[in-house]
């Protein structure tokens, strides 16, 4: 009888082994399955849905933007503001610009904040096509600074991918954003007053471009094209009469350093007086986004609000001589500022800030 016991537990033992082993193989053959569906869904999103950007703002992808999910989520930036400040209709389409107040990073590759000043310029045109400008700044959990100046578009406000180009410390742990491919799905939420972006990384997405399935974006006829550069003066250019002086408060440098285009510094601008042939306000956000090579070049992007409350976009830009370019509505009665000349003095120290003159340019 024990020898029967014997032989019927060792009969149970390995009916139980096969048993332990059908149900190991099944969920490997699951698992890889799985594995497959994914890479193939995937790789198949790749493929699908490619945005091929307009020849004049191309985002730094021109042969096509992938869909953001089909990479790798990098983080998730959550950014509050206050109101959409609405420029109105320029002679580029209708402007509206969100100031951030703050923001938080989170992800699996990268926490910390966004600082507070971030700047979301957003251009819809007549035929729903959206272009997207961002100048922003992140400081990671370790209190590092990243600069990111980034270009989006949509051929409508339901999928605006934004190319993201950042710049960070070439030492730090963050060194690694400097190079691959990121894109981000644009999320903005009017009623909860919230911008998120969710940065991919796209570097081993194959774009191709299935013909059956590319977006185009398309601008309408006769609208002029935003610029992505600032403008050179002429050697031959003076200054003139005084247009505004503008008295400009900052908050101390955000440095990130040596990065892949040189030494960046960030000095966020937090508000400001005008006076002379326009009155009212520099408003809170934006900041001089300079870089640091011999000589340094200055990029500064801000706010003004006249005293009869239209917004104007300024840019202040360049390295020796800098030249102001502005943005208003059209019908505004400050709209000769978008086609005219003008040149500005160096910053000079005031306190809290600095001073600046901007004057008609004698072409």
């Amino acid at each position: 009888m024990r020898q029967i016991r014997v032989a019927q537990i060792e009969i149970s033992m390995m009916r139980h082994r096969k048993t332990l082993l059908c149900i190991f193989c099944i969920a490997f053959i699951t698992a890889l399955m799985t594995n497959r569906a994914i890479s193939q869904s995937t790789a198949g999103r790749a493929a699908e849905n490619v945005l091929i950007p307009h020849e004049s703002w191309t985002c730094g992808m021109a042969d096509g933007i992938p869909n953001p999910e089909s990479g790798t989520l990098v983080f998730e930036a959550a950014m509050k503001f206050e109101s959409i400040l609405n420029v109105g209709k320029t002679p580029y389409g209708d402007r509206q610009v969100i100031v951030v107040q703050d923001g938080t990073l989170s992800g699996p590759k990268l926490s910390g904040t966004v600082m507070p000043g971030a700047l979301d310029f957003e251009l819809k045109l007549s035929n729903g096509t959206i272009e997207i400008e961002q100048t922003v700044v992140l400081r990671t959990a370790d209190g590092q600074y990243v600069y990111a100046r980034n270009a989006g578009t949509g051929a409508d406000t339901g999928d605006v991918r934004v190319v993201m180009d950042f710049e960070a410390p070439n030492a730090g742990s963050s060194a690694w954003l400097n190079s691959g491919k990121y894109v981000a799905r644009r999320v903005l939420n009017e009623s909860t007053k919230t911008l998120t972006m969710r940065v991919y990384d796209v570097s081993a997405v194959s774009v191709v471009a299935n013909p059956a399935s590319v977006v185009r974006i398309r601008k309408p006829e006769g609208v002029r094209n935003q610029p992505w550069d600032y403008r050179r003066a002429d050697p031959s250019e003076k200054q003139g009469a005084v247009l505004v002086t503008e008295t400009v408060s900052l908050n101390p440098s955000q440095t990130v350093g040596a990065s892949k285009r040189g030494n960046r510094n960030i000095i966020p601008i937090t508000g400001g007086e005008l006076s002379g042939r326009i009155t009212g306000k520099v408003l809170f956000g934006g900041a001089d986004y300079q870089s640091r090579p011999d000589p340094p070049a200055i990029d500064a992007r801000y706010l003004w609000q006249t005293s009869d409350g239209d917004i104007i976009i300024v840019r202040n830009a360049g390295s020796g001589t800098l030249v102001p370019t502005f943005e208003v509505r059209t019908d505004s009665r400050y709209a000769w500022l978008n086609t005219g000349y003008y040149l500005s003095s160096p910053p000079g120290i005031r306190p809290g800030g600095v001073g600046i003159t901007i004057y008609e340019s004698n072409r």
